[in-house]
């Protein structure tokens, strides 16, 4: 019998959490699986609860979007306790990108397989992230967002557009692997999976494994070209853009006259005028979907996600 932890953001995506919590109650099988569900009741608690569960289970899941992601995996790092995601936010831009399924059942289905991969994280000053972290426009964003009462993508699009007016770029001092140069960025990703969510990929080449960061600087450019920037990121071509370079390194370090705002996963974070942006190879072991599961979902997915959810209630 192995253990899972289950810990549900109350406020995160789609607002089915009940309903959410008898399905995993009926899809764990009962078989393998011992199953604890756990509600989060301020910011940072499943981040203190999975750092509890360390040592003490199997796997711990985290049951939200990409923000409960990153406080769980960010406190199973370098541990043999595995990362399992439930996807119920608005961009799952991990879950994305490891293939997990968005029809909750299957998702728990490809759970119970325990099917595990070892990925890197990104450590950013004393922040980890699991998939896409950065400055600039999109830290700019994170920050007024999270101030505000109405979530979800029309909310965030809304945002964006007003803000895309006013925002300014500036200069950073960028070391990349000891080359340093000054870029005058509209934004600075560091990547480790491709996309911020949504299928917006940001860094279309980017591997989560092979122990390198995808630094995407997306440099000053006439406002005008903006819908031409839009769909290099939508159809995954942002890398041939002439404003955009990617370069792949171990280790960057970035230096401003005044403090910068962050994010990490879509999370605002506060950083110093120095920041120092590693990569951590195979530190978080993830559950990953079986190959005939993968394959099933390429196929069948366009009809099955226009479906609606079916329970089944087992005995």
């Amino acid at each position: 019998m192995k253990r899972a932890i289950f810990i549900i953001n109350p406020v995160s995506g789609t607002g089915r959490q009940n309903e959410i919590e008898q399905i995993i109650r009926n899809e764990m099988s009962p078989n393998h699986w011992t199953t604890e569900i756990i509600y989060t009741e301020y910011p940072g608690h499943a981040r203190t609860i999975a750092g509890a569960s360390v040592g003490n289970c199997d796997m711990v899941v985290a049951v939200g979007g990409d923000g409960t992601v990153n406080e769980i995996g960010s406190a199973l790092v370098n541990s043999d306790t595995v990362l399992g995601i439930l996807p119920i936010g608005s961009g799952n831009g991990l879950a994305r990108y490891l293939g997990m399924p968005f029809k909750i059942p299957r998702a728990l289905q490809v759970l119970n397989y325990f099917e595990r991969q070892a990925i890197d994280t990104i450590k950013v000053n004393n922040f980890i992230s699991l998939n896409v972290a950065g400055i600039g426009f999109d830290a700019n964003i994170s920050h007024k967002f999270a101030k505000r009462k109405r979530r979800g993508p029309i909310a965030y699009a809304q945002l964006i557009t007003k803000e895309f007016t006013k925002y300014k770029s500036t200069t950073y001092r960028v070391t990349i692997d000891g080359n340093t140069q000054d870029w005058d960025a509209f934004l600075i990703s560091f990547a480790n999976s491709s996309q911020w969510g949504n299928n917006v990929k940001i860094a279309p080449n980017a591997l989560i494994d092979d122990g390198l960061i995808d630094i995407c600087i997306i440099r000053d450019f006439p406002k005008f070209t903006a819908p031409a920037l839009l769909f290099n990121l939508l159809d995954q071509s942002i890398d041939q853009n002439k404003y955009d370079i990617v370069i792949k390194a171990h280790k960057v370090i970035i230096e401003h006259e005044k403090p910068m705002l962050g994010h990490v996963d879509g999370e605002p974070i506060f950083l110093e005028q120095k920041v120092i942006i590693e990569v951590l190879p195979f530190s978080l072991k993830v559950v990953i979907p079986p190959d005939h599961l993968k394959q099933a979902q390429n196929i069948f997915s366009p009809i099955i996600d226009m479906l609606p959810e079916i329970q089944v209630i087992k005995a």
